[in-house]
């Protein structure tokens, strides 16, 4: 499947995959993919290597604070306060939408409308491949999780 083939938001994260030098494939797929459950049932895989994106607002500065984390795994939000230097909160559809320029369920790792501080979680440098949203419920790609780091430019949240 081309990007041309792909909806505009998948499309976009496409580009901005290319754009930072990472070989790989959206694709769309007819089951949904909205949580870590239906993504890892959908592709096949383990529900840990669904590279799930979580966003949350910083408490003082309002800015967007996105982790990437894997399916199978909890967000410490008392760690993720501390490395992120001020006190977070969930954020809501409509904050996503606005920051982001992505709606819940489909939110990539990376291709946002704006810059966000993103936040990686180590234990998914322990797998070979994950898969992570593109944009919409139904669009995913896979990647090494060493290149997913890289290409997001986020830091790891250290334990």
């Amino acid at each position: 499947m081309s990007v041309a083939d792909l909806s505009p938001a998948a499309a976009r994260v496409a580009r901005a995959l290319a754009a930072r030098g990472v070989d790989c494939t959206v694709r769309e797929l007819p089951a949904s993919t909205r949580t870590a459950a239906e993504a890892a049932a959908a592709i096949g895989c383990r529900v840990e290597q669904i590279a799930k994106s979580i966003v949350f607002r910083g408490a003082v500065s309002g800015e967007p604070i996105l982790v990437v984390a894997s399916g199978g795994s909890r967000v410490d939000e008392r760690r993720l306060a501390a490395a992120a230097g001020e006190g977070i909160e969930r954020a809501d559809p409509d904050f996503v939408k606005r920051e982001l320029g992505f709606a819940i369920g489909g939110v990539p790792p990376l291709g946002h409308a704006r810059p966000v501080r993103t936040f990686v979680d180590p234990g998914l440098l322990e797998l070979d491949t994950v898969w992570a949203a593109a944009g919409t419920p139904h669009a995913v790609f896979s990647i090494a999780p060493g290149d997913l780091l890289r290409a997001t430019g986020g830091e790891l949240l250290e334990e």
